[in-house]
């Protein structure tokens, strides 16, 4: 190291020591931050003692609350949990004697997908409904209590928690011959514990939705936490979407953890109170369950035990007839309409679902069909239903086929694009003088339309179809896989639909038909359009195969049924229908309104309306364009 830089380090020391020692504070400024950080550590110190003394305060209040409780329920903590079997010939229920809560519901004569006889709709943990009474000084809490049971048969049990001041909580069941379960929670001798204004109980009820059927993607669909508000129709939370706590603003009727085809329904004899909160937790595809449902809501309580608050529980399947029953089977004066746990589609759909389609499919399955045999006798019903419409609809269709030539010769003139409006006029002139309508053809569409959507809602919810087989389908009421790959690929999951790809492929042959149909009848421009539409036409079964390839075969079996009577009806009309006969009354028709075309009126005359409309626009911007 050399002279200058020995010198340098040394200057800047004593610069750094002397900026140090001028910067350093007095002895005023040492005193005053003393007493400052003296201050504030007087204030954490006292902020630390008083927070202290709140959490031993809190402890306290806590231990004495559990003091209190266990005194008041001391021998009702302790004990051993039983099962009791409540039973009748539709359902079998396990009560826990710890908490009081039916513990397992198994549902007698329902198959399960391991080919069990009888289906387990929950077990063990799986489901619990816990009472909270909240005193003056403690809580009773349902779960924590090991209750006495009493009056155990196969339709009745009372279940006692006995308190140390001599006070009892019961809880008492009762099933029906049905699938209803009366429950009734009553105390005695404790509405000491309780404020004067003490009028409602806390109630939890949480449950496991179990995967009942084969395809998970499809049953999570109809899988949803419903309830109905009071004077109200039915709601659900979403089934796709994690939802907690959502607040309910209206008193409800009743809550339903809801499945594909079977449902655990509590129904309060009081309102459920407004501002419950409900939730709905998805679940993981190959976890067993599908959902996790949660409720918490308040209902009416009478502390000094005069009055019980009273309950009535459904557990039992989705079926329409069933539910509809629970109104006159239930022991309070409620309008339940617990059938709308079946879903039927939007209004005009569930007019068609429950005045024709519910009717009718009872009507052939008490005849003993089998259940694909029912749902081709509804769709020949449907067909001759709407036969005359259908033909009606075809005539028109080819009336203006054979009017084709005619057409192209009246308006060989218009090939212009800016000639297309006169060249609609002009069709449309001539249609009225032929006294054809140019918007019959679209007839099929529109009357087959409703019925495929009702079709579409009733299928998948028709519990009759579960479980049961038609020609290779061994489950009408999920998908029927041809091949299986066990790993799931976007759109189209992991397996092949059979039912899926005939209805996909008689789709494209029906369209197929329908599209030549409608070119022999289309005159200039529309023919060369009409082999644009074609092409979206053919998308669209390939559409419905990623849509439908995960839906209940028997929903395809009935769409695949459907289009074949269809294209079987068109054949057929096609066949019968004579073009040179049919050519000779539109001319007799022809003469008769040469002088006095027939007047067109509504659609086809809006649009007649329109067309001059837009042509007379079109030929004062071209003035305008020529000024």
């Amino acid at each position: 190291m050399n002279k200058n830089t020995i010198i340098g380090f040394i200057l800047m020391g004593l610069v750094l020591f002397g900026f140090s020692w001028y910067n350093q504070p007095s002895e005023e400024q040492i005193n005053a931050q003393r007493k400052q950080d003296s201050i504030e550590n007087a204030l954490k110190e006292k902020a630390e003692r008083e927070q202290m003394a709140k959490a031993a305060a809190k402890k306290a209040q806590a231990e004495a609350a559990l003091t209190d409780s266990t005194q008041l329920f001391f021998s009702a903590l302790q004990g051993k949990n039983q099962q009791l079997t409540l039973k009748n010939k539709k359902v079998e229920l396990k009560v826990n004697t710890k908490g009081g809560y039916v513990a397992a519901a198994k549902l007698l004569g329902f198959k399960d997908k391991s080919g069990d006889e009888n289906l387990t709709l929950f077990a063990d943990k799986e489901q619990s409904l816990n009472f909270l009474l909240a005193g003056k000084q403690t809580n009773i809490i349902t779960a924590d209590l090991f209750f006495e049971p009493t009056n155990a048969t196969d339709s009745t049990l009372t279940l006692t928690a006995k308190a140390t001041n001599g006070g009892e909580l019961t809880l008492n069941y009762r099933l029906g011959e049905g699938y209803l379960l009366h429950l009734s929670m009553q105390t005695k001798g404790l509405d000491g514990i309780f404020a004067p204004n003490y009028r409602q109980v806390d109630i939890e009820w949480t449950g496991k939705c179990r995967q009942q059927e084969k395809g998970f993607t499809f049953e999570n669909r109809y899988a949803t936490l419903t309830y109905k508000e009071k004077d109200d129709d039915s709601d659900y939370l979403s089934e796709t979407e994690k939802v907690i706590d959502e607040p309910m603003e209206k008193a409800l009727d009743w809550l339903a953890f809801k499945d594909q085809f079977f449902s655990s329904v509590l129904i309060t004899k009081d309102d459920i109170a407004a501002n419950s909160q409900l939730s709905s937790i998805p679940l993981e595809k190959g976890s067993g369950y599908l959902k996790q449902y949660q409720a918490k809501f308040k209902t009416s309580f009478d502390p000094t035990g005069a009055a019980p608050t009273e309950f009535e529980i459904y557990y039992g399947p989705n079926d329409f007839q069933v539910l509809k029953d629970v109104d006159s089977e239930c022991s309070f004066d409620k309008d339940l309409d617990m059938q709308q746990l079946v879903y039927l589609g939007w209004p005009i759909v569930r007019l068609i679902n429950r005045w024709f389609t519910i009717y009718v499919f009872d009507w052939l399955t008490s005849w003993g069909f089998n259940m694909g045999i029912v749902l081709i006798l509804i769709t020949l019903l449907l067909k001759v239903i709407t036969y005359p419409l259908v033909k009606k609809s075809y005539m028109s269709s080819a009336k203006m086929r054979v009017l084709k030539p005619k057409l192209d010769e009246a308006t060989k003139q218009y090939n212009k694009p800016e000639d297309q409006m006169q060249k609609q006029q002009a069709m449309m002139a001539l249609y009225s003088k032929y006294g054809v309508s140019p918007l019959g053809g679209c007839l099929p569409m529109l009357i087959q339309f409703p019925i495929w959507v009702a079709m579409f809602n009733f299928v998948p919810n028709a519990i009759q179809l579960r479980g049961e087989s038609f020609l290779w389908i061994s489950d009408l009421s999920t998908y029927d896989p041809i091949i299986e790959w066990g790993t799931n690929i976007w759109l189209i999951g992991d397996h092949l639909s059979l039912t899926c790809v005939l209805f996909c492929v008689s789709n494209i042959l029906y369209s197929m038909m329908t599209m030549r149909q409608q070119r022999d009848q289309m005159v200039g421009q529309q023919a060369e359009q009409m082999k644009m539409m074609q092409w979206m036409m053919y998308l669209m079964p390939l559409m419905f195969f990623f849509m439908f390839n995960d839906y209940a075969a028997g929903l395809n079996f009935y769409y695949f049924i459907s289009l074949f009577f269809s294209a079987a009806i068109m054949w057929l009309l096609r066949k019968t229908t004579d073009d040179e006969k049919l050519l000779a009354i539109l001319e007799a028709r022809y003469k008769e309104n040469k002088d006095n075309p027939k007047k067109t009126s509504g659609l086809a005359a809006r649009l007649e309306a329109m067309q001059k409309q837009a042509e007379e626009m079109r030929k004062q911007r071209e003035q305008m364009m020529r000024k």
